[in-house]
């Protein structure tokens, strides 16, 4: 196998999902993963360990899912765009140290390939069940940035995305696939290094007895340094000021909690990401993310066959959660109906946007299969009486 100089291999190739999640974050310029084997999300790191030794990363097969969560991060801080990948068993043991990527504004890519739980679960059988989790999961007040890829393609897309995201925003960013889309296998445009956007790291231009690496800039982003560069940092994961140092008062607090969340919440159309089909003038519209929306979508071609107007909306980003599109469709249309692979989450997230205007149906699965489309279509003709 062979690559360029950036490690992107270009043209048209036949590859699953977690493979072309691999081609992303080297496309993206990550350089150092660590991760531990959990399925279905190991083919990545598999494939990262195979392909790193050729554009001079490193791979690191850690004990476990805790000890690969704080290694990049460590990673990180020396200068490296990096990522670590695993399903949810590993997710639950990496929450402290999200938590502390969130209030340290580390620039973490975590890429979870979601499989049917809790506990062990479904090792090699899909769900969505993990979509409260990455929003919620660790303790405090924070926010994060989640994609959700429905196809090889996306997975190639959407991981160089998330690694723009997580330096633009400084935070940690999920790719939230699933087993179907990570195992299935089709066809992947890889274009040349030159046509892929890619994002680097806003370094600061201060001398190192100016900067601090708290110091939000306009948009509350505060720029990073290298560690070893000359540079005077203090990193921890008690509440601090603009230095670093500890600040242990309510007034402290407040003041970076609230930056914290406000980065995100205030970015507006720029962490939108709602892709739109027929739904200006439809009686119902259909909400769906990930592999759910590929059953959807035929369940939505079958009832406008029938003569249903029915629109379908899916969550490219779905964390944060475009509330304010789903009550300006709410205002247009007369039911939502939401099949997600978990006995509800994401539908919670229409219902709260819409408050109440219109009804929100939720068409359920635990997990271990996909929908059959005729499920989904029986909710539509339903919502659309």
């Amino acid at each position: 196998m062979t690559a360029d100089p950036l490690g992107v291999l270009t043209g048209v190739h036949f590859i699953d999902g977690d493979h072309a999640a691999c081609e992303g974050a080297l496309a993206a310029g990550c350089r150092f993963v660590a991760g531990y084997p959990i399925t279905p999300s190991t083919e990545i790191v598999e494939r990262f360990a195979s392909r790193i030794p050729l554009v001079g990363g490193v791979f690191i097969q850690m004990e476990d899912e805790l000890a690969a969560s704080i290694a990049v991060q460590g990673a990180i801080w020396g200068g490296q765009k990096s990522m670590t990948v695993t399903s949810g068993p590993g997710l639950s043991l990496m929450m402290e140290h999200i938590g502390l990527a969130a209030f340290t504004e580390v620039p973490l890519v975590i890429i979870d390939v979601q499989r049917g739980g809790p506990s062990t679960g479904l090792p090699t059988l899909p769900a969505q069940a993990d979509m409260m989790q990455v929003k919620w999961g660790s303790h405090g007040d924070y926010e994060i940035i989640a994609l959700c890829p429905s196809s090889p393609q996306e997975c190639f897309d959407l991981t160089v995305r998330a690694f723009n995201l997580a330096e633009q925003w400084r935070t940690p960013v999920f790719v939230m696939m699933d087993e179907v889309v990570g195992h299935m296998t089709e066809r992947v445009q890889i274009p040349a290094p030159e046509a892929i956007e890619v994002v680097e790291r806003r370094w600061t231009g201060l001398k190192p007895g100016d900067y601090r690496p708290f110091q939000p800039a306009e948009d509350l982003v505060p720029d990073m340094v290298r560690v070893g560069d000359g540079y005077r940092i203090h990193v921890t994961g008690l509440t601090h000021d603009e230095r670093g140092y500890p600040a242990m008062n309510p007034a402290a607090q407040d003041k970076l909690v609230r930056r914290l969340a406000t980065k995100i919440r205030d970015a507006g159309d720029a962490l939108v990401d709602v892709r739109e089909e027929a739904c200006e003038d439809a009686d119902v519209i259909v909400v769906s993310y990930g592999i759910t929306s590929r059953v959807a979508q035929a369940a939505v071609e079958q009832a406008r066959a029938q003569g249903v107007r029915v629109g379908h909306a899916r969550l490219v980003i779905a964390w944060p959660f475009p509330s304010q599109r789903m009550a300006e469709l709410a205002a247009r249309t007369k039911a939502f109906v939401v099949p997600e692979l978990n006995l509800g989450q994401m539908s919670r997230e229409v219902e709260r946007a819409v408050a109440g205007r219109v009804p929100v149906r939720l068409i359920d699965h635990a997990g271990g299969t996909v929908h059959e489309p005729d499920r989904i279509l029986a909710g539509i003709l339903e919502a659309a009486r």
